[in-house]
């Protein structure tokens, strides 16, 4: 998202009482510009997002996320709760695993998209968006039965993430863990810099990284290990607005941007993550709009120069309106603008991949072409 979008994302109205990570000080004591997101004063950046977004593709960035929720799910009816109240089967996962899902209301609309590792035969951890950290809450609550404990961790705990090509060079001497051994979503019990941390191979960015659940009194100490660890490397600390041209390179979408309440997981390309064939909150919705024919679809812009269309850019073809951008940049790696777009009915027939159409940008139409996303994958040697 462009900078003052996401200063539009703190809530002006408790913006003196605004939440702050274990990690505020240091970011602070680094000079980094600080914005309010979702509630929380976050870091934006350190030096320039192209550096830092440049070091996550070359090297590694080292990134806060303690404005993410953290949510444990526990009990005996932990595994049934879950699967109740998500599009997948958590009580399907191995001990050391990790699954992408989402939250549906009854209309399939998008609640939030998370992750939930699982922890113990009967531990879960949910990892939400910042901004829904009350809904998914609520809602992970009501959907739970009474064997079921839901607990905030969000404030007792930090989370922080090292991405990019040196990730596992720099962390390796630092942990217990084998990461060779550390498969992609898969999470395990360890320490890092002698600190006892849930270590997952996840992350946000495209490249190969690492997301650390970590005590929120060690928070602090951690980060200077890791910020240490990799300074040979040239790893950098990292903001957000890196982290968004990073994430949109990789075709991640975005709550707030492709994802919202007005959006079921077909219109976005996320029906994959459904499994249908188990009882949820949202299920009979999601049944019924894939009955209807012609439904919307997320896609991918690709263009030439330099004017990026940005969230709200209107995309048009000889007929007429066929959507709106809902994220844009000027890639930083791939120096072209690229986009993605939610396209309206009839979006098959009209936008197929190689397909040309406008763009409204600043006032004026430019072309770009329908591509597959994601727009950069990370080389096969890494």
């Amino acid at each position: 998202m462009p900078d003052e979008t996401l200063e539009q994302r703190g809530d002006s109205s408790h913006a003196r009482e605004s939440l702050r990570t274990p990690l505020h000080a240091v970011h602070r004591d680094a000079g980094a510009t600080m914005t309010p997101f979702a509630g929380w004063e976050m870091p934006l950046r350190y030096t320039s997002d192209l550096a830092e977004h440049a070091a996550v593709r070359q090297r590694a960035g080292l990134f806060d996320l303690g404005h993410m929720a953290q949510i444990e799910v526990s009990g005996p009816g932990a595994a049934g709760s879950l699967d109740h109240g998500l599009v997948t089967r958590p009580s399907a996962m191995t001990v050391g695993r990790a699954r992408y899902s989402l939250l549906l209301d009854a209309r399939a609309g998008i609640l939030d998209d998370l992750i939930v590792y699982r922890l113990a035969e009967t531990e879960y951890l949910v990892i939400a968006n910042a901004a829904n950290r009350t809904t998914v809450l609520d809602e992970l609550t009501e959907r739970s039965d009474d064997r079921t404990h839901v607990s905030d961790r969000t404030f007792s705990r930090g989370l922080i993430a090292l991405q990019g090509p040196a990730a596992p060079e720099v962390l390796q001497p630092l942990t217990d863990a084998n990461l060779d051994d550390l498969g992609y979503y898969r999470a395990v019990h360890a320490t890092v810099a002698d600190v006892p941390v849930l270590l997952a191979r996840t992350g946000y960015t495209g490249e190969t990284g690492y997301e650390i659940s970590v005590p929120a009194p060690s928070a602090v100490a951690l980060w200077e290990a890791l910020a240490r660890a990799g300074e040979p490397d040239g790893v950098l600390p990292c903001g957000l607005a890196c982290r968004d041209t990073l994430r949109l390179e990789a075709g991640m979408p975005l709550y707030g941007n492709e994802l919202t309440t007005a959006t079921t997981p077909d219109d976005v390309g996320l029906g994959r993550v459904v499994h249908i064939d188990h009882d949820f909150v949202g299920r009979d919705a999601v049944l019924a709009a894939r009955r209807q024919p012609g439904g919307r679809r997320l896609v991918g812009l690709a263009g030439e120069g330099r004017r990026a269309a940005r969230a709200g850019s209107t995309v048009h073809d000889s007929d007429g309106e066929l959507g709106v951008v809902t994220s844009g940049v000027l890639s930083p790696t791939l120096g072209h603008p690229i986009a993605m777009a939610l396209l309206g009915s009839g979006a098959d027939e009209r936008a197929a991949v190689g397909t040309t159409l406008e763009v409204e940008v600043r006032g004026r139409r430019q072309p770009m072409t329908v591509t597959e996303l994601p727009f950069y994958r990370r080389p096969p040697s890494r």
